[in-house]
C-alpha cells in the first residue's frame, strides 16, 4: 500500500545529538564587514529586535524581517547559545513623520476608526502575534510595551539632560543635542554637512542641528491627547527612539550582543538609539547590528504609508499557506531586496510541496544506501554559519533528499535537525488520503497482481483527476498529492 502520512517506518527516537563545531560570522552594518561572531558572555547572546508600531496590521514586508530575526535566533540556538530575545511593541510616540512631525499614528488611527487609542494599540498587537505564530516565528523571551516604561524613558531623559545633551524647544519637547556626540552618523555612515533640513528628519523650528531629535514631546496647548503622561518638563509623551534603549537597556544591560531591525531604520532610528545610549552610558552599546532588507512590489518598497502592502491574511485568503511565504522568504539572502509577485509565491508553493512529497518518499522507502548524512550535516552548517545563507542551505538540503546513497532514516533525522533552523514544520507532514483514493488504491494493487495493467493505467488516471499521482518502485507505489 502507498504511504500516506508523515511518519517513518523508522523509531527515530532523539535526533543525534552530534554538532560540528564551526565560526559564525554574521555581516555587522556597524563596519560594513563579515565578522566572527563572539558574544559578551560565552554560550549566552543578548538580542533587540525593533518591533511593531501597532496601528495598523502587520504587512509581509515587516513579516519578512521578523522571520529573518527568527532564523538568526535559531542558527544561534542551533550553534548552542542560549538567546535572550527582546522585541518592543511601540504603542505610543511614533508619528506620522517617522521623526519628530506629524501625528501619532495610533492615535491618528483610534480617531479614524473612532475608538480609543488603547483599543487600537491591542487589537493590533494581537492580530501581530497571530501572524508571528502562524509563520512559526518562535515569539521572544520578552516584549515590552512602551506605555509600560515610561519611567524609564523618563529616567533615561534625566541621565541625558544631567550630562548636558538635552535642550528644550518651547511648546514641542526636549530633543537631543546630536552636535555633542561624536561620531553620530557612524551607523549609517552619513555625512552631516552634505545633509539639508527636512530631507531626513522633519523640520522643527528651533531644533539647534538639523539631525537632532525629540525626547520627549510636549502636549499641544489646549489638546487632552489619549496618551500623555506627567514628566519633569512638562505633560507629554516619548520620543520614538527613547523607547527602545530605554526597554532594550533595561532587560539587557547597558552592553549587549545584537540589534536587529529592517535596513529603513539605519539612518534614523538606530543611529539615533546609539548615540543617546552611548550619550548616557559612556560605552560601547551593541556589538553586532543587523540588518534586513525590502520586500519590493513592481511599484516600489511595500509600506503602509503609501498603502502599497499585502498583509498575510490576504495570502491566506489568496490559498496559501503562510509557510509558503516562509518559504519564499528562504530562498532569498535576508541582505538582499526580494521582488514579491503572486507568481513567484506560487513558484515557492509548488516547491514548498515538492519537498514535502520528497520527504514523504523518503518516510516511505527503506533504501538501500549506506552513506551517513554527515558530510550534509557540514555543508548545512557552513551555509547557515555565513551569515545565514538560507538559499545554499536549502540547496544543500535538496542534495541530501536527492542522494540515494545516504541512508532515508539519516536522511529524516538530518531534516529534522536542519528544520530547527528552517523552521517550517516538517515533522507535520502528511497527506490525509480521502476514502475514495484508499478504494481506488486498493483496486489498482489488485489490478496489478492479476497483471491487468490496461485497468491499473485506468485507475492511475482517475487517481490523477482527483489531485493524486503515483510513483511505483521496487517497494511499493507511493501516493504524492499532485503539484
Amino acid at each position: 500500500m502507498a504511504s500516506t502520512q508523515g511518519c517513518g517506518p523508522w523509531d527515530v527516537g532523539s535526533i543525534p545529538t552530534y554538532r560540528l563545531k564551526m565560526s559564525l560570522k554574521l555581516y555587522n552594518t556597524l563596519t560594513r564587514k563579515k565578522e566572527t561572531f563572539k558574544s559578551i558572555k560565552p554560550g549566552f547572546v543578548g538580542m533587540y529586535c525593533c518591533g511593531p508600531t501597532v496601528y495598523n496590521y502587520a504587512h509581509i514586508g515587516n513579516l519578512r524581517t521578523y522571520i529573518f530575526e527568527d532564523i538568526l535566533k535559531r542558527v544561534l540556538i542551533y550553534n548552542g547559545f542560549k538567546v535572550k530575545h527582546v522585541m518592543n511593541i511601540t504603542d505610543v510616540g511614533h508619528l506620522t513623520s517617522d521623526a519628530d512631525v506629524g501625528e501619532d499614528k495610533i492615535e491618528l488611527r483610534a480617531r479614524r476608526e473612532k475608538k480609543t487609542a488603547w483599543e487600537i494599540a491591542k487589537f493590533y498587537t494581537r492580530k501581530f502575534f497571530e501572524d508571528i505564530e502562524r509563520l512559526n516565528i518562535i515569539k521572544p523571551d520578552i516584549t515590552p510595551k512602551a506605555t509600560e516604561h515610561i519611567k524609564d524613558m523618563i529616567s533615561l531623559i534625566k541621565i541625558l539632560e544631567k550630562k548636558g545633551y538635552t535642550y528644550i524647544i518651547e511648546n514641542d519637547g526636549v530633543y537631543f543635542d546630536t552636535s555633542k556626540f561624536k561620531d553620530y552618523g557612524k551607523l549609517a555612515r552619513l555625512k552631516i554637512e552634505g545633509l539639508k533640513a527636512g530631507a531626513r528628519v522633519g523640520f522643527v523650528k528651533g531644533k539647534r542641528n538639523k539631525t537632532d531629535f525629540a525626547l520627549w514631546k510636549f502636549s499641544p496647548k489646549g489638546v487632552k491627547r489619549q496618551m500623555e503622561w506627567e514628566s519633569p518638563w512638562g505633560i507629554g509623551f516619548p520620543g520614538w527612539h527613547i523607547e527602545c534603549s530605554a526597554m532594550a537597556m533595561k532587560y539587557l544591560g547597558e552592553h549587549f550582543d545584537i540589534h536587529c531591525g529592517g535596513v529603513d531604520h539605519i539612518p534614523i532610528h538606530h543611529t539615533n538609539e546609539i548615540a543617546q545610549s552611548e550619550a548616557a552610558t559612556g560605552k560601547k552599546w551593541v556589538n553586532y547590528w543587523l540588518h534586513g532588507e525590502f520586500l519590493i512590489l513592481e511599484k516600489g518598497k511595500m509600506a503602509k504609508s503609501t498603502g502599497m502592502f499585502i498583509t498575510l491574511q490576504k495570502l491566506i485568503d489568496d490559498g496559501f499557506d503562510p509557510l509558503d511565504y516562509r518559504y519564499f522568504c528562504l530562498n532569498a539572502h535576508y541582505r538582499t531586496q526580494l521582488r514579491f509577485s503572486y507568481k513567484a509565491l506560487e513558484d515557492a508553493k509548488r516547491g514548498f510541496e515538492h519537498l514535502k512529497n520528497k520527504i514523504i518518499e523518503v518516510l516511505s522507502i527503506k533504501n538501500k544506501g549506506k552513506k551517513s548524512t554527515i558530510a550534509y550535516e557540514k555543508r548545512f552548517m557552513e551555509a547557515i554559519n555565513d551569515d545565514l545563507n538560507m538559499p545554499k542551505a536549502l540547496a544543500i538540503v535538496w542534495d541530501m533528499l536527492k542522494d540515494n546513497e545516504v541512508r532515508n532514516d539519516l536522511k529524516y533525522k538530518a531534516i529534522l535537525k536542519f528544520d530547527r533552523v528552517l523552521g517550517l514544520k516538517l515533522d507535520k507532514i502528511k497527506i490525509e488520503i480521502p476514502k475514495k483514493i484508499k478504494e481506488l488504491l486498493e483496486k489498482r494493487e489488485e489490478a496489478r497482481k492479476k497483471k491487468d495493467f490496461e485497468l491499473a493505467d485506468k485507475i492511475r488516471e482517475e487517481i490523477k483527476k482527483e489531485g493524486y499521482v503515483i510513483e511505483d518502485t521496487k517497494e511499493g507505489p507511493i501516493l504524492k498529492k499532485a503539484i
